[in-house]
């Protein structure tokens, strides 16, 4: 039995630039192609270990910066061969051009009712697709800030796939009535695909996201999903998390997260295979996969690394 991985990149123009009063083209660099670590970076390192990823990719900047810089985001992956899917700060629906981020919508999306929803769901749909995206079939709420009348949402509107649910950062940011320790699919409408979380401490879950998790965690990780035969193996990163907070210099740490990352998968093919959520892989649903338990040493080594990066990488 193999277990497929969702290796998902969040796309998404990053608030602080625009609050930090940037113009579009800035902030575009900085959120998107930060530092030479960006998306076309990351596209071309995962066709080089020949590995499929989704980009979720969240248009809703186009509501004050039109649809070309989203249209150039859509382009860039397809071209690559790597597929877009839905993604949603639902915060730019209220700002607005210049002000430094001083106008907003909710940023989480449970806050707005399930007619809400419906409506921001479809405005960020048509966006996408009026940018050269496919249909999308799949959504990730951005921060995770879904709750059950997201997924109620997605399945009226004919999306097969979220993958929100994150244990990590429930129950105060991810919303669906879901266990913490949910990593595998489970059918709520539709399929959800949560995000594979270990567990950092006893009682602690830990998001494996590439700026959270050390290499040995990661392959750890893996390596636990492929022996105990998980149903899934869902990674989360995003366009800049290659580069330091500002978008200027690549964060060496990440960096090299990313290529290891990468290497592993690749080796790992045959066991974990990486796949598209188009693919419509055959999932089993509701299976009851644990994640991989607290290791002190393993935590003390990434608790080691992370200092490097947030104190020298990050400020290189």
């Amino acid at each position: 039995m193999t277990t497929p991985v969702f290796l998902t990149v969040d796309t998404e123009f990053a608030w602080r630039h625009h609050a930090a009063g940037l113009g579009v083209d800035a902030i575009y660099e900085r959120s998107i192609e930060p530092a030479d670590v960006g998306i076309r970076y990351q596209l071309a390192e995962l066709a080089r270990h020949d590995l499929k990823a989704c980009f979720f990719v969240d248009p809703m900047p186009a509501v004050l910066f039109g649809l070309d810089p989203i249209r150039r985001i859509v382009e860039t992956i397809l071209a690559a061969g790597q597929e877009v899917q839905l993604h949603l700060h639902a915060n730019w629906t209220g700002a607005t051009v210049g002000d430094r981020g001083a106008t907003f919508g909710h940023f989480a999306l449970y806050r707005y009712s399930l007619s809400e929803q419906i409506d921001l769901l479809t405005q960020a749909r048509d966006l996408l697709v009026a940018a050269g995206a496919p249909a999308p079939i799949a959504f990730r709420a951005g921060s995770y800030a879904a709750n059950d009348d997201t997924l109620a949402a997605l399945a009226s509107l004919g999306f097969v796939y979220d993958s929100s649910h994150n244990g990590a950062e429930a129950p105060d940011a991810s919303r669906i009535t879901l266990p913490p320790r949910q990593i595998a699919p489970t059918a709520r409408g539709v399929v959800e695909v949560p995000v594979t979380v270990i567990e950092d401490s006893p009682g602690r879950l830990r998001t494996f996201q590439l700026c959270a998790l050390s290499v040995g965690e990661s392959y750890d990780a893996l390596e636990h999903a492929a022996v105990s035969e998980h149903a899934a193996v869902t990674i989360v990163s995003h366009g800049f998390e290659l580069a330091n907070r500002s978008g200027t210099r690549a964060n060496a740490v990440h960096v090299r997260r990313f290529r290891t990352l990468c290497a592993i998968l690749s080796e790992m093919r045959d066991v974990l295979p990486t796949v598209h959520f188009a693919d419509r892989p055959d999932l089993p649903l509701d299976r009851q996969d644990l994640p991989l338990g607290p290791d002190r040493l393993r935590k003390r080594w990434r608790q080691a690394e992370q200092l490097w990066s947030n104190w020298v990488a990050e400020r290189a």
